[in-house]
């Protein structure tokens, strides 16, 4: 044996069980979906949490992460001709949230639904991955909120509906309660508002921030304390009669 080769009993256990896992995984999915076709293909039927949770033989972060870098390499692989704006999202959402379900403590899967899946520039499948990427949030809004906030993103920037992008805002902001949810996140409301020109709600929520304390930091105080300001003079100018503007 040459002395760059080690006995399969010096590898770590963790990595063999999920080489083990990710074999697999791969059989089973190969198996499922039948011969190999040139044409196009779409994902297959997700498969059940039970099942997911018994073949991870007691790893389901390992095979959470083996199942993630399947869906997501599945548009890549040679026989498929479907890109992501293709794919079955029912299906695509089904995989995610097995997943998810899998290994709940995992940011991954809603990390790949909002930063890959929901950028598509399709606004149906746009639409279903952001309501998919809520309801998950609902379910653990203190460590789930960084991928609604992203949605809320697209849905201002991307699909031009701030009623749905102020929705996912303000259940950041009514629903988090951890310390370390950051002040930008409780501020999407405010600004949201501000785009809608709902000016009163947006002053009494940015100005109730303020005479809270919740903002320590001085420069940032300054910025929101100038923003309010602004739209002041704004609503002000807005209840002028024209011939005075």
């Amino acid at each position: 044996m040459s002395r760059d080769q080690r006995p399969i009993g010096a590898v770590p256990r963790w990595i063999v069980a999920f080489l083990a896992l990710a074999l697999a995984l791969q059989i089973g999915l190969s198996a499922s979906k039948g011969p190999m076709s040139t044409e196009a293909e779409d994902l297959p039927i997700p498969p059940r949490v039970a099942a997911l949770r018994l073949a991870a033989m007691g790893e389901p972060a390992a095979l959470a992460r083996v199942a993630m870098l399947y869906i997501q390499s599945f548009d890549l692989h040679g026989a498929n001709a479907l890109p992501y704006r293709r794919l079955d999202y029912d299906r695509l959402i089904g995989w995610l949230g097995a997943i998810q379900a899998l290994d709940p403590l995992s940011k991954y899967p809603l990390f790949a639904a909002s930063r890959i899946y929901a950028e598509v520039r399709d606004p149906g499948r746009q639409r279903r991955m952001l309501e998919f990427i809520y309801k998950s949030f609902l379910e653990d809004p203190n460590r789930r909120w960084p991928a609604l906030a992203h949605a809320a993103l697209i849905a201002k920037h991307r699909l031009k509906d701030l009623p749905l992008s102020l929705s996912y805002a303000r259940a950041i902001d009514r629903l988090t309660t951890a310390s370390d949810v950051p002040i930008w996140a409780k501020q999407m409301e405010v600004f949201i508002l501000e785009d809608m020109n709902e000016l009163d709600a947006a002053r009494i929520m940015l100005g109730g921030l303020l005479a809270k304390g919740q903002v320590r930091d001085e420069g940032e105080r300054r910025y929101l304390e100038q923003r309010l300001k602004s739209m002041e003079e704004r609503a002000r100018s807005q209840s002028l009669p024209k011939s005075a503007r």
